[in-house]
């Protein structure tokens, strides 16, 4: 068995498995963030091919991302029902046949159903409730950093993929840019299947930094799964709808929603999606424009990692406050960044250090109101706000550049509604006055989106 005896050899080397599988999962979620990033790079030769508009290649991805967050509440059952092979590698399947399938395509539906339904749902089964459950089961020590480190991989993504796609596209056409990512996904599946196991005692193990006295671990077979386990893979699929009904009365979770809807709305998309076509409006090429989302992506990288490590340290409600705030004022100067190397190396440092710099601050702030059991499932509500609100930006950006001609009005409503969740954000209830929240119904995800140590 490959992955007992790589288990082995990197225990003989001072190497808990936990990190081969956090790798994996990176590795997934990069492949998922890089098929979301994608069709930005697309939206003019798109267009050109075809004859179809902004707004309505915007229709599709708008779909995309509302799906990619719905399903991040019912991944998680999936996961405790068919596995972490199987989940990855299906996601990844879809992914990949999305993408392909649209090769051919001649209508504005096939790109509404491959790039928006099939995409969607495929990449909905590897946000960020994957890495929640991976860090949750593999880890008790350094929880909290390898939270970071996942949620970081949608930069990286954008980071490793975007100016490839941008320069296969001006010297090949847009199909030639699927490719890449298509045999990155070909290549992490082959490793999910081979390597990736569901739980520690899987392998005869422990979770890296558990205490061996307190963990009932045997060395030569695998230790019994969890006792709540069984009753997970068997929760009906509609125990996600009933946490929501049970959350609905909740101020701090509909805070929480209403700000991460802002935060996918000035992120994914709206910049993520639009700021190549943005940049070409202007006189930019795609490489270059591209090039400075892979900027943004290097920064976010470093914010990401660092926004964990301030989020175990300082009051999260003000760090919330200080990011949405310098989101805000990032995307009211980029429209007079003028476009230039310099006006727009500005732009993707303050905006970049803060782009998914959210999410930890956020999930400290559920764990905090709801209990480490509850927040798995409160959490992934939160992410399909943050996923709906990209999807808001992603066909209203579109259809403003349509009808307007100009993304200008686009910018100054996100950054007004980044300065709006910057203030909200303070309203929330201060972590630790009180006991959690007694009506978020526990979820499959757990306490991993709860725990930084």
């Amino acid at each position: 068995m490959l992955a007992q005896a790589l288990a082995d050899t990197l225990k003989r080397r001072g190497i808990h498995y936990a990190w081969f599988v956090a790798f994996i999962c990176f590795l997934t979620m990069l492949t998922s963030s890089a098929a979301l990033g994608l069709p930005g790079v697309l939206l003019r030769p798109l267009g050109k091919e075809y004859g179809w508009d902004v707004e309505q290649i915007s229709s599709a991805l708008a779909l995309r991302f509302a799906l990619y967050g719905l399903m991040g509440p019912f991944a998680a059952l999936f996961i405790d029902r068919y596995g972490l092979r199987k989940v990855i590698s299906t996601a990844l399947v879809l992914v990949c046949t999305g993408m392909l399938l649209a090769l051919p395509m001649t209508s504005l539906w096939q790109l509404v159903v491959l790039w928006g339904l099939v995409l969607g749902l495929g990449s909905g089964l590897t946000a960020l409730v994957l890495g929640a459950i991976v860090a949750s089961r593999w880890f008790e020590a350094r929880r909290g950093l390898v939270i970071g480190m996942l949620t970081a991989s949608t930069a990286t993504g954008q980071l490793v993929f975007l100016p490839g796609a941008a320069w296969l596209v001006e010297h090949y056409g847009w199909r030639a840019s699927i490719a890449p990512v298509c045999l990155f996904a070909a290549l992490v599946i082959t490793l999910a299947l081979l390597f990736m196991r569901d739980r520690p005692e899987d392998l005869g193990l422990i979770a890296y930094g558990a205490d061996p006295g307190s963990v009932a671990a045997a060395p030569a077979a695998p230790a019994a799964a969890p006792a709540d386990s069984a009753a997970r893979r068997h929760a009906p699929l509609t125990a996600p709808l009933q946490a929501l009904r049970e959350l609905r009365g909740n101020r701090t979770f509909w805070i929480l929603f209403a700000t991460f809807f802002i935060c996918g709305l000035s992120t994914n998309g709206l910049i993520q999606t639009h700021f190549i076509t943005l940049c070409g409006d202007f006189g930019l090429s795609p490489v270059p424009a591209a090039s400075v989302l892979a900027m943004m992506g290097a920064f976010d990288l470093c914010g990401t990692i660092f926004s964990g490590w301030l989020s175990d340290r300082y009051d999260s409600r003000k760090l919330l406050f200080w990011y949405y705030g310098l989101r805000g004022l990032s995307l009211f100067w980029l429209p007079h960044s003028q476009f230039t190397f310099y006006g727009l190396s500005i732009f993707a440092l303050f905006y970049g250090l803060d782009w998914v710099a959210t999410v930890p601050p956020t999930v400290r702030l559920a764990g905090a109101a709801f209990g480490k059991e509850r927040a798995g499932m409160a959490f992934g509500w939160i992410f399909a706000g943050h996923q709906l609100g990209a999807a808001t930006a992603a066909y209203g950006a579109g259809a403003t550049r349509s009808l307007l001609l100009t993304y200008v009005p686009a910018l100054y409503a996100a950054g007004t509604a980044c300065l709006i969740a910057a203030l909200i954000a303070l309203a929330i209830r201060r972590p630790g006055a009180g006991a959690p929240v007694a009506g978020a119904a526990p979820g499959p995800a757990g306490a991993a989106a709860a725990q930084h140590p």
